[in-house]
């Protein structure tokens, strides 16, 4: 990501596949605000019920979203999805929340992750739990890390939308210029730090691998991984500290020895399309990235190789960002159709051509053996890699503190990268603030 996810300014993570004409759904969004998706209680003349979409996609994803409207309206003619209102993903949680203190809200929205725990605490959130769990709803089909992205405090408060999780990919023209064998599955941090080394190259302006280093959550996510493998967590047992005050500093001394090999390209602008640009350039010869840059590869013409994240313990694990579909109160008519559009949705038939078109990894494993997506992986170099990885993931938790944290901990990488603190005092000072954050009742 980007930021915190939510926050306005650059485009998140996968804002390649989304961008191009935000400014105007922007635009439409503010013309759009408080809008009603329909009269009363949604009931029209006809006895059709009219909900409203807040979807946050741009370009591809949009008509992809678009087309599943349609044929969702085709087979549910008692049912209409107004898909006029919201804005862009990016800054979607200052639009549903100003709507919800406005008391003008849709009846769904497109929501980071991130930014559930936020969302969640209003009242006129629908609870969802009783509905995933005895509905059609792949609900145990869904990956772990899709589950656990949609559950706060034990209730589900929203249905998964997106998927992803971070590999590493390797351009197999550097490795050969440099000597070196492909990385291959169960490969430790130490190697990954010793091949970068190996790959840099300063008289000829190649690095090994690269960081954000604007300390937002994009330099953040990509840290969880180690922190978890290293036997911490995000959040204490007790829910008042951090839990990876000493994983924490065995995953910043990955990035402390990333700084002093000079094999780290440090993306100072946010976004990461610098370090992008310089993979895809043939100046650097790897980068933890997702599956939202494999069209840009192969638009490219680059020949890479998709290796699962390096460990400590040679034990797989990876981290996942899902976004989410919230469904808000606005009467039970609407509910209950918003809840009919929702389940529809996530159906395998249907997520598994999301997937294919606006770039998903499958929320399910039932989605995954959809003959779409079958077809699509096997046209996809090192999709498959992306797809396995989902086993092992994990998420961020959801909690309304976790912003805080993670700024915390972003500068805290970031004065690592620039060589300005080592890794204890970075944690140190992290856990100071952190710390502080998580001991504010909520």
């Amino acid at each position: 990501m980007t930021a915190v996810a939510g926050a306005p300014g650059p485009l998140s993570r996968r804002g390649l596949l989304r961008a191009g004409g935000a400014g105007a759904l922007a635009a439409a969004g503010g013309a759009a605000a408080g809008c009603a998706a329909g009269a009363g209680d949604g009931v029209g003349p006809d006895g059709r019920v009219t909900i409203q979409l807040w979807h946050g996609q741009t370009e591809i994803a949009a008509k992809v979203i678009k087309g599943l409207v349609a044929d969702f309206e085709r087979g549910h003619p008692d049912i209409r999805v107004d898909m006029g209102g919201g804005v862009i993903s990016d800054a979607m949680l200052q639009k549903v929340t100003a709507a919800l203190a406005a008391g003008s809200y849709p009846d769904m929205a497109y929501v980071f992750g991130s930014d559930l725990a936020s969302v969640a605490r209003s009242p006129k959130v629908v609870d969802l739990t009783a509905h995933v769990r005895r509905g059609p709803t792949p609900w145990r089909n869904y990956w772990a890390a899709a589950r656990d992205a949609v559950t706060v405090n034990g209730r589900v408060r929203a249905v998964p939308a997106l998927l992803d999780c971070l590999a590493v990919i390797c351009n197999k023209k550097v490795f050969a210029e440099a000597g070196l064998d492909l990385p291959e599955a169960g490969w430790t941090w130490r190697e990954f730090t010793d091949t970068a080394r190996r790959l840099t190259d300063a008289d000829e302006g190649r690095f090994g691998t690269s960081w954000p280093g604007t300390g937002d959550e994009d330099t953040v996510w990509r840290l969880w991984p180690l922190v978890w493998d290293a036997g911490g967590d995000v959040i204490a047992d007790d829910g008042r500290s951090i839990g990876f005050a000493t994983a924490g500093v065995r995953a910043l001394e990955v990035v402390r020895d990333l700084a002093r090999d000079r094999s780290v390209y440090v993306d100072p602008k946010p976004g990461s399309e610098q370090m992008y640009q310089v993979f895809l350039s043939g100046r650097m010869g790897m980068v933890i990235t997702g599956p939202w840059q494999l069209p840009d590869l192969r638009q490219a013409d680059l020949d890479y190789h998709v290796v699962p994240l390096p460990t400590f313990s040679r034990r797989p694990v990876t981290i996942s960002g899902p976004d989410t579909w919230v469904l808000f109160d606005n009467g039970e008519a609407r509910a209950r159709a918003a809840r009919t559009f929702v389940t529809w949705l996530v159906q395998p038939a249907q997520d598994s051509r999301w997937d294919v078109r606006a770039g998903s990894l499958p929320l399910s494993r039932r989605s995954q053996e959809r003959p779409a997506w079958r077809e699509h992986a096997a046209g996809t170099p090192g999709l498959a890699v992306f797809t396995e990885a989902l086993t092992a993931a994990r998420v961020r938790p959801v909690h309304p503190a976790y912003p805080r944290v993670s700024r915390a901990l972003g500068q805290a990488v970031v004065s690592v990268l620039l060589g300005r603190a080592d890794p204890a005092d970075a944690v140190r000072s992290c856990a100071e603030e952190s710390n502080a954050a998580l001991l504010i009742p909520r």
